[in-house]
């Protein structure tokens, strides 16, 4: 590769890199901040943010650098043009009205799942999760994404992520957490209790097609409402939809 073309791929990987940090912030960030969690110097950290602030992808407030406007407009069109999104909503729509609990539709973004579309349950959740909102992969309805990576990219995945903590306290080691997705690709769907949120429980299944995983159905909703005699009945429904939404992609 030119040296040329091989600057401009570095650039641009690491202008992807302050986009990422400004994504994963719930504050303004200071620049020698953005700096440090992207891994740059400070003077290209800067130079990077000018550039977004002038396309509108990053914007600068007194306290510091968010993510700026244009990033919605990138998002909508995604939602508007995006296949997936647009044969699951009659689904989750479905799927919602004869479980009762909230039905959300999750792609993999790196080593996130993120939120493309959601139809709320009888008893909406008492957290808001808003469209885009980024979480992890090894909680929740994370694991009927992460039980499918490639075995070299899980391995990798596997190292960096565990041990952790769930919500509930339950400590996982990198054995268990290997074991768990084991029974996750097995099973054909993820079942989740106090792992991300407390109190909340989840059944998940990978929509797939032949050739790739192209997201996670999830139904949620609270313990109480989620018990273990709705389990069977509740796995059979998620497989169920998931199998339809992918039977509708191309």
């Amino acid at each position: 590769m030119p040296a040329e073309s091989s600057s401009t791929m570095r650039s641009l990987d690491r202008a992807f890199d302050v986009l990422g940090v400004l994504e994963d912030s719930r504050q303004p960030l200071r620049l020698s901040e953005v700096a440090r969690r992207a891994g740059l110097h400070v003077a290209t950290a800067q130079r990077i943010l000018n550039v977004l602030v002038d396309r509108g992808y990053a914007a600068k407030e007194d306290t510091g650098y968010t993510a700026g406007p244009a990033a919605l407009a990138t998002a909508h069109a995604f939602l508007v043009t995006n296949r997936l999104s647009q044969v699951a909503l009659p689904v989750l729509q479905e799927l919602a009205a004869t479980t009762h609990l909230a039905a959300s539709l999750y792609v993999r973004v790196g080593s996130a799942r993120v939120l493309i579309a959601r139809v709320e349950g009888r008893n909406p959740l008492r957290y808001q999760l808003p469209i885009g909102e980024k979480l992890p992969l090894h909680l929740g309805a994370g694991k009927a994404l992460a039980a499918w990576l490639p075995e070299p990219e899980l391995d990798t995945f596997i190292k960096e992520t565990a041990p952790f903590t769930r919500i509930s306290g339950e400590q996982i080691t990198a054995d268990e957490l290997t074991a768990d997705l084991r029974r996750v690709r097995e099973d054909g769907y993820a079942l989740s209790l106090s792992e991300r949120v407390l109190g909340v429980a989840a059944v998940s299944a990978p929509i797939s097609t032949p050739d790739e995983v192209l997201g996670a159905l999830s139904v949620t909703g609270s313990s109480t409402e989620l018990t273990a005699d709705d389990h069977p009945h509740l796995i059979s429904e998620v497989r169920r939809a998931a199998d339809a939404i992918a039977a509708r992609c191309p």
